[in-house]
Formats: structure tokens, sequence, C-alpha cells
């Protein structure tokens, strides 16, 4: 069964850094997109980075765009997200997701990804 097991979340003062981890099995996560996605209370899930299944090319959700950097390490099956200059409104569960094999670059949407993580709760205190 694939399997995505976040962790690294916390509690942070604004400003400061946190470096969100995704472990995988290697049936989830060999060339495949993953994508991280975020969902504060009384919000829908939405998304925060992807990155392609070599490595190569990424994206962000404006609101994060030059403060988080996804990256991936293929050999340990494991997604990261460095988060910096975090903000309070970037208080949310997050999540990593493994998108489809046959979904076109760039996955974005929930419905493009087909397994989820548990999630990991980052919250930001002003």
């Amino acid at each position: 069964q694939e399997q995505l097991v976040e962790s690294g979340g916390g509690l942070v003062q604004s400003g400061g850094s946190l470096r969100l981890s995704c472990a995988a099995s290697r049936r989830a996560f060999a060339n495949v997109a993953m994508g991280w996605f975020r969902q504060a209370p009384g919000k829908e899930r939405e998304f925060v980075a992807v990155i392609s299944g070599s490595g190569g090319s990424t994206y962000y959700a404006d609101s994060v765009k030059g403060r988080f950097t996804i990256s991936r390490d293929n050999a340990k099956d494991t997604v990261l997200l460095q988060m910096n200059s975090l903000k309070p409104e970037d208080t949310a569960i997050y999540y990593c997701a493994a998108a489809f094999a046959w979904v076109d670059w760039y996955p974005r949407h929930r419905e493009d990804f087909g397994s989820w993580g548990q999630g990991t709760q980052v919250t930001v205190s002003s």
C-alpha cells in the first residue's frame, strides 16, 4: 500500500523557519510529481507547491513564492518543504501528496493527487 508520512511541523514565531519532511514508500514516490497542500481551520485545502518526478521543475502558490522551497531526494524517497519567513497566515495542517502518473505538468488540484499523508500541524504565532 502506498504510504506518505509527514513530519517536522510545530510552533514557531512569525519570521521563523520550519522544514517539513515527507517519507514515501517506493511505489508512491517513483517518477511522479509530489506536492504539498495545506488546510487552515474553516478553509478549503489549498495548493502550496509541487515538484516533478526528476526534481527538475517546481511550482509554487503565489502566497508562498520566494519564502518556501520544495525539494526531493529520490534516493531516500523523501520530499522536503523548507519554509522561511513564516507568517501567522501560514498556520495550517500541511499535507504531502503524490500525483497520479498521467496528470500533465503541473498538477495543482486536489483531484490530481491520488495518495495523501495524514498531515502535520504548523502554527505560526504573531
